[in-house]
């Protein structure tokens, strides 16, 4: 099993239905990324910035069969270091799309992301970051 970060908030029942089913579960961050939602989201190196999301255990088999949908096979898992909500600090690969290949705007789905993020229990101002993407 491999540690990932989903900093866009892929929740564990529609991963269920992908035929993916994570464990160990946890809230997070990841320091040096920022959020960018275009026609779809991704995380960017963006230095001082903060981007906050979900990490899981997932099998590696898994989660290179999620990542093969045409919708998200530009996707490529990258290093990052990620601090759980308790402190602790743990190794993980998040699924980035390159920079190069965002485009568009996805005012729905950002609506949908600020949402969540607010279920969750993200910080206020990442909330506001990820609202103001949808207007």
């Amino acid at each position: 099993m491999n540690v990932f970060f989903y900093g866009l908030f892929m929740d564990e029942a529609l991963l269920a239905r992908k035929g993916v089913f994570p464990s160990n579960t946890a809230t997070g961050h990841v320091d040096g990324f920022a959020l960018h939602i275009g026609a779809r989201a991704t995380l960017l190196h963006s230095a001082g910035a903060r981007a906050y999301g979900i990490v899981m255990t997932v099998d590696p088999e898994e989660a290179k069969a999620l990542y093969t949908e045409s919708s998200v096979a530009d996707y490529s898992p990258e290093p990052v270091t990620v601090e759980l909500s308790n402190g602790s600090k743990v190794e993980a690969a998040c699924y980035n799309l390159p920079a190069n290949k965002i485009t568009g705007t996805n005012k729905d789905y950002a609506e949908s992301l600020a949402k969540l993020a607010t279920k969750i229990g993200f910080p206020d101002a990442y909330v506001d970051q990820i609202r103001r993407a949808s207007s």
